[in-house]
């Protein structure tokens, strides 16, 4: 999953990409708020975290601006401003959460973690394909009776793939449910980390299912009989 942090404090912001990418999310982090319009009226972020008090265009201006555009995805507010009056201004502006600074990262987590799970039962209902299960709510994979230990870009790929199985997806799209906007030009980074992903489903064995589309992506598929 794909979340924007807009936050101008440099070591908040880094702090914050950190611990959220170790948490197994694919991060963008940006420092004012026409960056955060921009990115997010071009991609599908499965939630937004912003700063209220950000440069050129604040955290409110930012929230109904994509609200009157129908983007739908969760955001929450992260600021310093703990007045009742700016959590109803921020709640009426159409933010799903608002958490005020200082706060602690294992709430935040879990807030995260709850909007998620309003987009519906399949964000944490277990994933199934090909012998092969993904536990959204633990992070653990299994293939037959094996754990299978991944690191979080190789999860994060495997978690896409099984969310859309059978589907061709692009490396574009993969791109950008998967990694930062880093890396969203690397196309040779998606065919590496698929090339890690294959080695540790198939350790001892197994059938292949990550099909190679050429020229275009890459397909989760049962293997041929």
């Amino acid at each position: 999953m794909r979340i924007l942090v807009a936050e101008d404090d440099p070591r908040l912001g880094a702090s914050l990409k950190q611990g959220l990418e170790e948490s197994l999310y694919a991060v963008d982090l940006v420092a004012d708020g026409e960056s955060a319009l921009a990115l997010a009226q071009e991609i599908s972020y499965d939630l937004i975290v912003l700063d209220v008090l950000l440069p050129r265009l604040s955290g409110f201006e930012v929230c109904r601006a994509l609200r009157r555009q129908q983007r739908k995805m969760p955001i929450l507010f992260l600021t310093a401003l703990d007045e009742i009056e700016q959590r109803v201004t921020g709640l009426d502006l159409g933010a799903d959460d608002y958490v005020v600074k200082p706060f602690a990262f294992s709430e935040l987590q879990a807030r995260i973690r709850a909007l998620l799970r309003r987009d519906g039962a399949t964000r944490s209902a277990e994933l199934s394909f090909a012998g092969i299960t993904l536990d959204p709510s633990t992070h653990e994979v299994r293939r037959g009776g094996r754990v299978i230990t991944l690191s979080s870009k190789e999860y994060a790929l495997l978690e896409f793939l099984m969310r859309n199985p059978r589907q061709v997806l692009s490396r574009q799209a993969i791109a950008e449910h998967v990694w930062d906007i880093d890396a969203a030009h690397l196309s040779n980074v998606i065919d590496v980390y698929v090339s890690y992903l294959r080695r540790k489903l198939c350790a001892n064995g197994e059938a292949d299912v990550l099909q190679a589309v050429r020229g275009y992506g890459y397909q989760l598929k049962e293997p041929a009989p």
